[in-house]
């Protein structure tokens, strides 16, 4: 997922986009992590989503929403992975079903 992330977001540099949008990873105190990422002035289309959540307890949580081309992610501190992946489908396929995320998340588990 590294490897795909850096790409994606090489392949969207182009003098301004990086300064003003870009991608944003960083810690929550709970612990966990958020992630924002601006699809402003990118060639990616996606569809706004409103805040889902999945939680499963204390520990085990991710959610995420796009809202005017911002995609925002939070989870639980080994949630990383998963929010990237559905970062990744989501900008293959506009959005994502539930279905898809509950995978991605059992997946995690493993």
């Amino acid at each position: 997922m590294i490897n795909w992330i850096q790409n994606w977001y090489t392949e969207n540099c182009d003098g301004e986009w990086e300064h003003h949008q870009g991608i944003k990873i960083e810690t929550l105190d709970n612990p966990g992590w958020n992630v924002e990422i601006n699809f402003n002035f990118t060639n990616t289309e996606v569809n706004n989503e409103n805040w889902k959540v999945y939680e499963f307890s204390e520990n085990d949580w991710i959610g995420y929403s796009i809202i005017d081309n911002i995609f925002n992610a939070s989870g639980d501190s080994f949630k990383l992975n998963v929010i990237l992946k559905i970062f990744k489908l989501i900008t293959e396929n506009k959005s994502i079903d539930e279905d898809i995320v509950t995978k991605l998340i059992n997946e995690n588990k493993g």
